[in-house]
């Protein structure tokens, strides 16, 4: 079901002091009232930032996701503490909302109200404004949990038997001897008991070459402070077999190879003389060359991978410049038949001679109308509608009824982003409600070119596009739209 606008009748803001005292005894208001801060504002002139944003509504909530007469975002009224007076800003008094505002304007200034700010003349550093807002107490429980400084009893403390370092006793500590091991966490497993051994080889003793695993280590810290070449990769391809298949679970007591290049198994036993030539020599050798192929190996298969990214990288670069040359020759092909079926000045302006002599007119939409013109309700200023409402989704390309030139394209309260047309007939045609403006002041437009795009902006329900006929440029001098656009032979 198409969405359907109505306007809200401007109403100014009602508040007594009563409105701004806290209830149910959750904490007594206190005024807010200081001689000036870096982000502070009278309440005149928020009251002015009030009435360009929601007519001085302090209560409104459009369903739009913007609440209050000030019109916070939610996110923006939780993040700054606004969840201290109410769930939602439309639910807070009009000094709960001032005091969440001031704080919005010291840490983002004016411009979170982009264009109400400018109206209200909102700049940081003003009198803080005279309001009264609801004390909320801390109940944190971390507060509630920690003694206030010279409060509370003090039996306690006396009753401690661990004297106090402050009051010049020394606490003795007992000996490394007589001290308890540490206990693992709860719910871990300690680690196996090993015989301690030198976390460090000794340089030239029988563990050259050989760390073993303290507890706390890792295989990166041990590659680091052992200087490994290739990192903690190459120690654990070094020493897979003793650490297992997940390097990330060494155990205390393990003895890891960290001289890469040494001998993988202890020097056997000497032999007898006359041996020597069948001795180990071989196969020390060739432990060596295993290595050595293995190293060789692990270079080959990086250099092979390192190659294939290189190789993929450039076919993504070439895919990547033929997709562009391919879209730059399709704009350039598109751009060529528009420019071909694009009608000439000499044309447009003929069928705009011709528009003028026929007194022809275009729909502002392509729908059909909801609220009617005159409609009678208190929710218009007037006591009655002005207008005639379209309703159309956000974005709807809104277009111009006739050919004539734009006299006022920006915000204008109420009525959101709107732009006024005035036509050769002498009338003047309004579209409320933008979310964007494609025209600005003083440029002529065509029956049908596109001056705006719909939307909800300044006092509407809905997405809507509000079209008002009217004998002079500003409000209260309307004619039946109906009415006028059927002259033209639009047929609505």
């Amino acid at each position: 079901m198409a969405p359907t606008g109505r306007h809200r009748r401007y109403q100014p803001s009602r508040i007594n002091s009563a409105s701004l005292a806290a209830a149910g005894g959750v904490g007594m208001a206190l005024p807010l009232m200081a001689s000036g801060s870096a982000g502070a504002a009278p309440v005149d002139v928020w009251d002015k930032v009030a009435a360009c944003e929601s007519t001085n509504n302090w209560k409104i909530n459009t369903g739009n996701g913007y609440y209050g007469g000030l019109q916070f975002r939610q996110a923006t009224w939780n993040a700054y503490g606004g969840q201290a007076y109410a769930p939602r800003a439309d639910l807070a008094s009009k000094g709960e909302q001032i005091a969440v505002a001031e704080r919005v304007l010291k840490g983002q200034g004016p411009t979170a109200w982009p264009v109400c700010s400018v109206k209200a003349g909102l700049v940081r550093g003003g009198p803080a404004p005279d309001i009264s807002v609801s004390h909320v107490e801390d109940k944190s429980p971390a507060k509630d949990k920690s003694p206030q400084q010279g409060k509370g009893p003090q039996k306690d403390k006396a009753k401690d038997s661990t004297p106090d370092r402050g009051e010049g006793q020394k606490k003795t500590e007992p000996p490394a001897a007589e001290r308890p091991a540490p206990q693992p966490p709860a719910g871990r497993t300690p680690p196996p008991k090993t015989d301690p051994g030198p976390t460090r080889p000794v340089p030239g003793g029988p563990t050259a070459g050989a760390y073993t695993v303290a507890q706390g280590d890792t295989l990166s810290q041990i590659a680091e402070s052992e200087k490994v070449t290739g990192g903690w990769q190459r120690l654990y391809q070094a020493n897979r077999q003793v650490i297992g298949g997940d390097p990330d679970v060494i155990r205390p007591g393990q003895r890891l190879l960290v001289r890469i290049s040494a001998p993988s198994k202890p020097a056997p036993a000497p032999t007898p003389q006359g041996d020597t030539a069948r001795g180990p020599a071989p196969e020390r050798a060739t432990g060596a060359d295993g290595r050595g192929d293995q190293a060789r190996q692990a270079a080959e298969a990086k250099r092979q991978a390192e190659t294939k990214r290189l190789a993929e990288a450039r076919k993504q670069a070439e895919a990547k410049k033929q997709a562009a040359e391919k879209a730059e020759k399709e704009k350039a092909a598109k751009a060529k038949a528009e420019k071909k079926n694009q009608p000439t000045r000499a044309d447009q302006a003929s069928s705009r001679a011709a528009s003028s002599r026929k007194g022809g007119l275009s729909a502002p939409v392509d729908a059909g109308a909801s609220t009617p013109y005159r409609a009678a309700g208190g929710s218009w200023s007037k006591g009655y509608h002005t207008g005639v409402d379209f309703p159309v989704p956000t974005g709807t390309t809104v277009k111009a009824v006739g050919s004539g030139s734009v006299v006022s394209a920006g915000y204008a309260g109420s009525y959101g982003y709107q732009v006024v047309l005035k036509h050769p007939d002498g009338k003047y045609t309004q579209y409320a409600h933008l979310s964007a403006l494609t025209v600005r002041e003083g440029q002529k437009v065509d029956a049908g070119q596109r001056i705006g795009r719909s939307g909800s902006t300044g006092n509407s329900t809905g997405p809507h596009l509000h079209f008002e006929v009217r004998t002079g440029p500003g409000f209260g001098s309307d004619v039946d739209p109906v009415a006028y656009l059927r002259a033209g032979g639009v047929r609505v």
